[in-house]
Formats: structure tokens, C-alpha cells, sequence
């Protein structure tokens, strides 16, 4: 066990420091870029087993490739899966071959400046960022299950604090007005729900679950179909974490130990950090992923 004291400076290569995950399977969704290819560089650099999932294939392959130049020794593959379509996320479930899944990173998100939609109608933001994790895990969540200790990390934002009430006459709906930023903060709010309800539903089978906040305006192209985000990120870059940073919380929370010490909870700057209390309602948690399972039904026959 190692005990180190981490802080908003910290970096994912010093958090890894001295861990050994030979053995271990690994699933990082939208890790061809930003913070998600610094979580799956440094896991796969103490000898993680890790597979990119992402939306760009050829991407992804060359995002592994970079992390072969660094790390000549990484176990590092790409395979595809697209969050705004359910068809690609059980189809990937069908085709991640490996028996058991030690820590599935659900860290893929978006942010839609106008009205879009994803394949199967849905509001994309809210699609993205939760429907399409929701289903990625459930159909995973036999070979989770069927490892030691395993552990789901939601990377949600401090976003998650804005609303203050989850709207479910709202949520995942693609209506007008729509609202960028409104849709954004739900979609956070929505990831440490179901990190919460993963706890409670799956805790005692041995599963951990927690969600962390990044840091603020991490350099990322999450924002990609916004020129105002992409213009607010590099504004903001001198100022921020940048990507190797922004993945240290993921990082600490997919190795701390104990894991009892980080199940359910919220982490940012690799500390614990408060919930708001609509995140914390374990009511609210519940009917979400009641929700959930009513959008994904037809699609869970993997």
C-alpha cells in the first residue's frame, strides 16, 4: 500500500508512481485525447492492460501508438464506441473479449452548443455523458463483477452543482429551448448520481464507484463542436491544469487504497470533495437510474 499526499498540482505520472497493475484490465472511454489519454498513458505505464474506447478509431489507434513511443513496454488497444449511438455501445460490450474488467473509466463527454441529438433521439449532451456510460456498464458489469476489486470512476465536473435540483421533465430530451450549459450541468449531476447508486446496487458484490471533477477548464476537446468552448479552454489554458494534471484525480481514485476509503464519494484535486445535496439524495439517484433502465431496455440483450 502506498501513501502519498496529492494536491491541484499533482500529476498523473506521480500519482501512478510505484503502483503495478500487470494483470489488470482497463476500459478509458474518450481517451484518444486530453485527460482521458493521460489516464490511460499512465495506467498503461505501471502495466495496466488498457483498451481506448472511442468514437474515432483511427484516433485511437494513433493515441496508443504515441503511448507505445513513451511507454515501449504498454499493453495499450483501441477499440471503437460511440456514446451517441446505443447500437455501438452493446456492440462493443459484445466484442471486449477479456473475461474480467478490473476499472472501467467512464470519462468520454460532451458539450453540444445547439440542439443536437443522438442516434436514438436523445438530448446528445445528456446522451454522451450519461446514456450511453449507463448502458456501457450495465452490459459490463458481469466481467466487472467477475474481477477482484473492481472499480467505476465517473468523471463528472464541478458543473454538477448547476442545477440544483435535477429537472426530469427536461433531462435527455431533445426540446427546444435548449440551454448549453443548463444540459451540461445535469449531465455532471447525472454522473455522480450514478456513481452513488453503483455504490449502493453493487457495493457488497465488491464493487467500488466514485465520481471526480477534473479541474476547471482542463484543456480537452470535450468542447469540440463549440468554437466558444474551444476558444474559452485556450484562453483559460495558462491558468488551469493541464491534461496530465487533469488526469491525476482519475488516477488516484483508480488506485488509492483502501478502496472503502473512496467508495461513493465525490474527489476533486485528489482529495474528497463535497457533493451538492441533490447529489447525495439517494431518491433522487434511484428514480434516475429507474429512468436509465427504461431508455437502454431494448438494448441490454448482449
Amino acid at each position: 500500500m502506498i501513501h502519498r499526499k496529492f494536491n491541484a498540482r499533482s500529476n498523473a505520472d506521480e500519482v501512478a508512481k510505484g503502483y503495478d497493475l500487470s494483470g489488470k484490465n482497463i476500459i478509458v472511454t474518450g481517451a484518444n485525447t486530453g485527460i482521458g489519454y493521460e489516464t490511460a498513458r499512465a495506467l498503461a505505464s505501471v502495466g495496466g492492460i488498457v483498451t481506448l474506447a472511442c468514437r474515432n478509431t483511427e484516433a485511437a489507434a494513433q493515441a496508443c501508438q504515441r503511448i507505445r513511443e513513451q511507454h515501449p513496454a504498454a499493453n495499450v488497444s483501441a477499440m471503437q464506441l460511440d456514446l451517441s449511438d446505443l447500437n455501438s455501445v452493446r456492440q462493443f460490450a459484445k466484442e471486449y473479449a477479456e473475461d474480467t474488467l478490473s476499472l472501467l473509466i467512464n470519462n468520454a463527454g460532451s458539450s453540444a452548443p445547439s440542439l443536437m441529438t443522438t442516434a436514438q433521439g436523445f438530448e446528445r449532451t445528456v446522451g454522451v455523458c450519461h446514456i450511453g456510460h449507463f448502458l456501457l456498464t450495465e452490459l459490463l458489469m458481469p466481467k466487472l463483477l467477475a474481477a477482484e476489486s473492481p472499480r467505476v470512476i465517473m468523471v463528472s465536473s464541478e458543473s454538477h452543482r448547476y442545477p440544483a435540483r435535477l429537472n426530469f421533465a427536461y433531462l435527455g430530451k431533445a426540446t427546444e429551448p435548449y440551454k448549453s450549459m443548463r444540459s451540461y450541468g445535469q449531465a455532471k449531476l447525472c454522473n455522480v448520481l450514478m456513481a452513488d447508486e453503483l455504490q449502493r446496487r453493487y457495493g457488497d458484490q465488491g464493487l467500488t464507484a466514485c465520481s471526480i471533477h477534473p479541474g476547471s477548464l482542463v484543456t480537452t476537446d470535450f468542447g469540440r463542436e463549440s468554437r466558444l468552448f474551444r476558444a474559452a479552454f485556450w484562453l483559460a489554458s495558462p491558468f488551469t491544469k493541464n491534461p496530465n494534471q487533469g488526469a491525476a484525480t482519475t488516477v488516484y481514485c483508480a488506485l488509492h487504497e483502501p478502496a472503502s476509503e473512496i467508495a461513493g464519494g465525490y474527489f476533486s484535486h485528489c482529495q474528497r470533495a463535497r457533493q451538492t445535496a441533490e447529489a447525495k439524495n439517494p431518491k433522487v439517484a434511484a428514480k434516475l437510474w429507474s429512468l436509465s433502465e427504461q431508455w437502454v431496455a431494448e438494448y441490454m440483450g448482449a
